[in-house]
């Protein structure tokens, strides 16, 4: 089994939902992907990384998932996207949201580490667990940015049964080779593929130079799309994966497969 990876790599206008859904339509007109495509969008990509939760929360089915259904439609694809989303409870959460091409939800991830360095950590409820949902024969999970810090995180994953890691993030230029360095790291010790999908620009706070990467259960980097805004497209293999599982034991023998 082969999954196409279509990574878009977003310069977001700071707070501005309505521009943003327009650059992502620009980029997917400009690099269609394949229908049956895995279409991945970086961490709060409407709004960019704002802690201004009136600007940015939605309730559940809101404008941003909306966008995120209409686009796995049009290009008959799963679309993993960042959405702030504000439960019954009132409270915000920054959340990855994956969504079928007939419109399904198939995942709903809350960040599990808020960024407390940047204030999220007081604006946004963390979550609980990781998620699983299974797309083009392969078990995927998200998880957002800071949580790539978090080994343990990646780990449970794995557990549960993840074969590819994803990881949508808004993460600064000032660490960039932390990004670099902790993907690789997370795709080794999990023998799995890695697929990180970075921002590129800069908002009020921070600056962002991409590096959006696929990294195989190797940690080998297979793409990299650099600094500029645009769109990537790889291919994973399940048969990498099942391979180097049942060749090498290393997560037998940690008592996780």
């Amino acid at each position: 089994m082969i999954l196409n990876i279509h990574a878009l790599q977003l310069d977001s206008v700071w707070e501005d939902k309505a521009a943003n859904f327009g650059k992502v339509r620009a980029q997917l007109g400009a690099s269609r992907p394949a229908a049956g495509s895995l279409i991945v969008l970086p961490e709060m990509f409407g709004t960019g990384f704002s802690c201004a939760v009136d600007l940015t929360a939605e309730c559940e089915g809101g404008e941003t998932e909306v966008f995120l259904k209409s686009l796995a439609a049009e290009h008959q694809s799963c679309v993993l996207g960042g959405v702030v989303t504000r439960g019954n409870d009132g409270k915000a959460r920054n959340q990855a949201l994956a969504v079928s091409p007939d419109g399904h939800v198939l995942a709903r991830y809350t960040k599990m580490r808020p960024f407390s360095l940047g204030g999220e950590a007081d604006v946004h409820v963390r979550g609980g667990t990781p998620v699983l949902f299974e797309y083009g024969g392969f078990k995927i999970s998200p998880l957002v940015c800071y949580d790539l810090r978090f080994p343990e995180l990646a780990r449970d994953a794995v557990k549960m049964g993840a074969e590819v890691l994803v990881y949508m993030a808004a993460w600064p230029v000032k660490r960039f080779q932390h990004w670099i360095t902790l993907l690789q790291a997370r795709a080794i010790e999990n023998q799995a593929y890695v697929v990180g999908v970075n921002r590129t620009g800069a908002d009020p706070q921070f600056s962002y130079n991409g590096r959006s990467l696929v990294v195989d259960p190797h940690g080998v980097i297979i793409a990299d799309a650099g600094e500029r805004e645009h769109a990537i497209t790889t291919q994973i293999e399940h048969e990498v994966i099942s391979g180097w599982r049942a060749q090498f034991p290393g997560l037998r023998d940690a008592g996780l497969i």
